[in-house]
């Protein structure tokens, strides 16, 4: 198992219940494949360039391990989940 870290940049106008959702969404199913090692959530913050109209958004932030064929489909969710505006997965170096 790799480790990863995972930067999700979720739209402003979900709430602190819809982003309690979302983190125990992407929670659970990192669980399911890997182990989770911690979630930050990094609060509102300004947007380098305007996404969607957006020009600031919340980041949730994951360290994780799992298998390389995995962050195919954490990908792939990512892009279904109409909240996440932005993400990035990158393999840590040990």
């Amino acid at each position: 198992m790799n480790k990863y870290e995972s930067v999700v940049i979720v739209d402003p106008k979900v709430d602190e219940a819809g982003l309690k959702a979302l983190e125990e969404k992407f929670t659970g199913l990192i669980n399911e494949n890997g182990k989770l090692e911690s979630v930050e959530n990094m609060g509102m913050k300004k947007l380098a360039y305007e996404i969607k109209k957006n020009k600031e958004a919340t980041y949730l932030l994951f360290n994780f391990e799992a298998n390389p064929n995995f962050i195919a489909e954490l990908e792939r969710v990512y892009r279904i989940t109409d909240e996440v505006i932005k993400f990035i997965v990158v393999k840590k170096e040990d």
